[in-house]
């Protein structure tokens, strides 16, 4: 079996269970740390040609980080393209064991057991805050309806605001971030990298939490830490 994953999260999860049969992997798979295979460009912009030349027995997608232009002409090449739905905490376990299992996992690794007992239990009672959940600036977008980490928030007591937006990733002008007066703006460190000097100074008066943007969006074996760690930072 000869795995390519488009996806870092997929990639993270592959190299953990299955390390022998991933033979390539994005610029931005960034997990585990020594992942030691050949990069095939980004998520947005494979090199299918480069993709094709490792002639791999299954590539592993996401509908939201792919393209589909991309995927079709891996299809058309004769390669099977497993996509994956992602919305919410249990999509994302059940995706999990699908693509491990297609990608020749013998067994449920512990890690997927761990993080469907850590996601199985029911939010800490606290009352509940509202958030503003910027992704990008330049310009504002922020996360909108039907997010996997708009639903790992909501399970940890933190509404977003525009989950009942149109949009999925909505292009917010900030004045109208700031006019929602959530009680709360997390900012993750991807997609787009905010810092303590790169992001809190656009929300005077509003609590900011720094959140690392793999526990908030990526589905993979930090899941099984998240829940615990977001908390503690939120």
């Amino acid at each position: 079996m000869r795995v390519v994953s488009l996806v870092p999260s997929l990639t993270e999860a592959v190299a953990v269970t299955v390390p022998a049969v991933l033979v390539g992997a994005t610029d931005w798979c960034s997990h585990p740390v020594d992942l030691d295979v050949v990069r095939i460009g980004g998520t947005k912009n494979p090199d299918v040609d480069a993709v094709l030349r490792l002639a791999p027995d299954l590539v592993v997608a996401n509908e939201e980080e792919n393209r589909e232009p991309d995927l079709t002409a891996l299809r058309q090449a004769g390669t099977e393209v497993l996509v994956t739905e992602v919305r919410d905490v249990p999509g994302a376990l059940r995706e999990l064991d699908r693509v491990l299992r297609a990608c020749g996992a013998r067994s449920r690794p512990r890690w997927l057991d761990e993080a469907e007992d850590a996601w199985a239990e029911p939010p800490a009672p606290r009352p509940r805050r509202t958030a503003v959940v910027p992704v990008w600036r330049r310009p504002w977008t922020v996360l909108g309806r039907d997010t996997f980490a708009g639903d790992v928030l909501a399970r940890l007591g933190v509404d977003n605001v525009y989950a009942h937006h149109g949009d999925r990733y909505p292009r917010i002008p900030l004045p109208e971030l700031t006019a929602a007066a959530p009680d709360l703006v997390v900012l993750p460190d991807e997609p787009y990298r905010f810092t303590p000097d790169d992001g809190p100074e656009c929300f005077p008066g509003v609590p900011c939490a720094l959140v690392d943007g793999r526990l908030l969006t990526w589905y993979g074996p930090s899941l099984a830490q998240a829940r615990a760690r977001l908390a503690e930072t939120l």
